[in-house]
């Protein structure tokens, strides 16, 4: 699974450090040190993905995360000394794909790496048919079947789950979950995405106190996973 990364990190002995650990995995690494030069970067060489160090001179990276996330779907993956939970929150709000908070191992890195690339090349985004686990969500006739059971969705029940299952893996804060129901619901809140996960949650999992597929991301979000074999 070879792939174009950027690296935009300003310790030049950590870029070089991780750059190595990318390549011995066959992945090809173009190193940045600052926010202008990964803005510009980004803009000239297709990238499968895409690793900012939040702190990065110049533009920071969460400017470079949100000013990219305007103009591509790249993959984005944020580096951050920064552990609290407002932190993390804006970095994923801004568009970010995941975070990993230092200090972290290279070995780390490229594994999220490997699980960023695989969820997205194995998702079949392409699809109008998504399945995950046990789940499956068909857009075009805005059906969902759990374990082959039809399963009753409201509008906004179905525009949360059509949109995790485009990702599984991902972790969606409940902002961004309430931008995908939008079009479909007039005056939803934060609030409403914890009730529609809630009735998700009965209708989908096999034990609803204890979820195997949607599941909570403690001080972040919701992620939908492929659950129990």
């Amino acid at each position: 699974m070879c792939a174009q990364v950027m690296l935009a990190e300003d310790d030049r002995r950590q870029a070089e450090a991780l750059r190595r650990y990318l390549a011995a995995e066959g992945h090809e690494a173009t190193v940045v040190h600052d926010g202008e030069a990964a803005l510009r970067q980004a803009r000239q060489q297709p990238f499968d993905l895409l690793v900012l160090d939040v702190m990065l001179p110049g533009l920071d990276g969460m400017q470079v995360c949100r000013i990219l996330r305007q103009e591509s779907d790249v993959l984005m993956l944020m580096l951050t000394a920064r552990s609290s939970e407002d932190d993390l929150l804006r970095g994923l709000d801004l568009g970010a794909d995941d975070y990993m908070t230092k200090p972290f191992s290279p070995r780390e890195l490229v594994a999220r790496i490997r699980t960023l690339l695989r969820r997205v090349r194995t998702t079949g985004q392409d699809s109008p048919v998504h399945r995950v686990g046990r789940l499956t969500v068909d857009e075009p006739r805005h059906t969902v079947t759990a374990g082959g059971v039809p399963v009753d969705c409201t509008a906004g029940e179905f525009a949360i789950l059509a949109a995790m299952t485009r990702q599984p893996g991902r972790v969606f804060t409940r902002g961004q979950l309430l931008e995908h129901t939008r079009g479909v619901e007039r005056e939803s809140t934060e609030r409403t995405i914890d009730v529609h996960v809630m009735n998700l949650r009965r209708k989908i999992e096999l034990n609803p106190r204890r979820p195997q597929q949607l599941l909570t991301v403690y001080g972040v979000g919701y992620k939908l996973s492929p659950g129990a074999p």
